[in-house]
C-alpha cells in the first residue's frame, strides 16, 4: 500500500455531554458521550475511550482474519475481549494500555503451534495497535471445541 487512505470522521454536539458521530461513506450514526465515569457523563453511549478500545480490538480481528485467510488457517470460531486502563500518566488521563484476549477455536490439535503464530502475527500487524501510544497487551487463546459426554 504505497498511497495514503483517509477515513473521514465528524461528530456534532447533540446536547449535554453527549453528540453523534457520522461519515459521509457510513450509514449509521453513532452517540457519543463523556462516559459516567466523569463529571456530567452519560451511561449506556458509546465514549471516545470505548470507541479507543474498540478501534484496536476490531483491528486485530480484521487483520487476523486477513492473515488467518492468506495461510489458509481453518478455525470454528474467533472472539476477542480487550480492556483499556485509562488512568493518569504524566499529570494527564490516557488509556496507558490495552489487554486484548483473542480466543480461537480451532478444529485441530496440530494446527494449534501455527494458530498460535497467526494470531501474534495479526497482533503486530494491527496498524491502529501501532498507531497509538498505549501499551498493548496481547493474551492470545487458542481452542478446541469442548466435546458433550
Amino acid at each position: 500500500m504505497n498511497e495514503a487512505h483517509y477515513y473521514e470522521v465528524d461528530v456534532k454536539w447533540d446536547a449535554n455531554r453527549k453528540g453523534t458521530i457520522t461519515s459521509p461513506v457510513l450509514n449509521t450514526p453513532v452517540e457519543v458521550a463523556t462516559p459516567p465515569q466523569f463529571p456530567h457523563g452519560m451511561e449506556n453511549i458509546w465514549s471516545p475511550e470505548h470507541l479507543l478500545v474498540a478501534a484496536v480490538n476490531s483491528c486485530l480481528m480484521t487483520t487476523f482474519l486477513a492473515i488467518a485467510e492468506n495461510s489458509r488457517l481453518e478455525y470454528i470460531s474467533f472472539h476477542s475481549n480487550a480492556k483499556g486502563k485509562l488512568e493518569i500518566v504524566e499529570g494527564k488521563y490516557m488509556i496507558s494500555e490495552i489487554t486484548l484476549a483473542p480466543r480461537l477455536e480451532i478444529h485441530n490439535e496440530a494446527d494449534r503451534d501455527r494458530a498460535f503464530r497467526i494470531l501474534q502475527k495479526s497482533e503486530a500487524a494491527c496498524l491502529i495497535s501501532n498507531s497509538v501510544r498505549s501499551k498493548i497487551i496481547f493474551q492470545p487463546e487458542v481452542a478446541l471445541p469442548v466435546m458433550a459426554h
